[in-house]
């Protein structure tokens, strides 16, 4: 794994196609957690090297997949994910943790519900003791060779009226790094600075808006 922060690291990359994806494990005191998904069994390793996997958190179906059962053996960690998503994500493995409307943290981890992607999709925003936060976009927004991107997924649910919504329901949080999971090229985490992140989403927003 690539180390990012001083409590994050970036697993080896997985290439699909010109799709490529990434997990992020992240350090905590009160127990570590994997966000997204990989099969990956050197960075598995180091996980347990590291202290384990306390959950495993998804932000929507496409990170769902077989190594769910192995992480779960492996660890003994929670799965979750949003309530909606739970049918496609047990398919691999019953989660343990259903997010629903009502549900904004576990623990120091703060849920955004934002569908549009697909229409169960959440992100996490995390505020590092080491003085830095992290957003988990999922794929509510994420690099495509470098620019910043989105994709609705009308075949699950996603709208572009509703991903505009979450786009600008993300203003409120100010990330430091924002971590999606799938990408096209090779940037997957990207620095941003507070005056920076309005007008990336304001962009995305522009451009999912109905042209006449």
């Amino acid at each position: 794994m690539k180390q990012l922060q001083p409590d994050l690291w970036q697993s080896t990359i997985h290439r699909a196609g010109i799709l490529n994806t990434h997990a992020y494990f992240l350090a905590r005191p009160t127990g570590n957690i994997l966000f997204y998904n990989t099969g990956n069994e050197a960075d598995l390793q180091e996980m347990a090297e590291r202290g384990g996997v306390a959950y495993q958190l998804l932000t929507h179906r496409d990170e769902a997949g077989p190594s769910q059962a192995r992480i779960s053996d492996r660890f003994g960690c929670k799965l979750g994910c949003s309530a909606i998503e739970a049918p496609f994500v047990g398919v691999h493995g019953e989660p343990d943790l259903l997010f629903g409307p009502g549900d904004d943290r576990i623990e120091d981890v703060a849920i955004i519900r934002t569908p549009g992607h697909t229409d169960g999709s959440i992100c996490f925003f995390y505020e590092s003791p080491y003085g830095r936060s992290y957003l988990f976009s999922g794929d509510t927004i994420f690099q495509w060779d470098g620019e910043w991107s989105t994709l609705v997924l009308p075949g699950f649910g996603g709208s572009a009226a509703d991903l505009a919504r979450s786009l600008t329901k993300l203003k409120e949080i100010s990330p430091d790094l924002v971590m999606s999971s799938g990408f096209v090229g090779e940037v997957a985490c990207r620095e941003v600075a507070p005056d920076e992140w309005p007008a990336v989403l304001d962009d995305r927003v522009a451009a999912l808006r109905p042209r006449s």
